[in-house]
């Protein structure tokens, strides 16, 4: 690692962390010539994911536009922040445990759902309203019933 003071090319590591859940390394260094400090990070080059939209385009999955959208459906609710990102965390995993670089916008709709349905009924409600684009009242009536058939189970 080159000084960024000196550009001498010798470095030593005088502190090694790791941050973002482990995921990440954060070192402090110090220059062998001209003694100046400085911090690098080294971080897991991800494989981009990309969500294929129902209209067929194609754009980067964003954790923080999923995020903002179970905020929206948890508005007024007691979901926990940290519950919110557990499930953003969680979605994103098992999208990057399939091992395909490409995911239908509707599978990733259907795993936010299948995990919000646990945590709170109105959010699973409101996120599906938007999410599933209901047509009109009979739409969103067949989903209470089998939200209501899925809590008798």
């Amino acid at each position: 690692m080159k000084c960024p003071n000196c550009q001498h090319k010798s470095t030593k590591v005088l502190d090694s962390r790791p941050i973002e859940e482990g995921r990440s390394i954060r070192r402090r260094r110090e220059c062998e010539s001209c003694s100046f400090r400085f911090t690098t990070f080294e971080r897991l080059e991800e494989v981009p994911l990309i969500v294929v939209k129902k209209e067929g385009t194609r754009e980067e999955y964003s954790r923080d536009k999923l995020m903002r959208g179970l905020i929206k459906a948890c508005e007024k609710r007691p979901v926990a922040l940290e519950q919110i990102e557990a499930i953003a965390i969680e979605v994103e995993v098992d999208l990057r445990n399939r091992g395909t670089s490409e995911t239908p916008s509707k599978e990733i709709g259907e795993m936010v759902m299948d995990r919000l349905s646990s945590v709170d009924e109105v959010a699973y409600v409101r996120f599906a309203s938007v999410y599933r684009q209901f047509k009109d009242i009979s739409v969103f009536l067949d989903e209470l019933k089998d939200l209501i058939r899925t809590d008798k189970k």
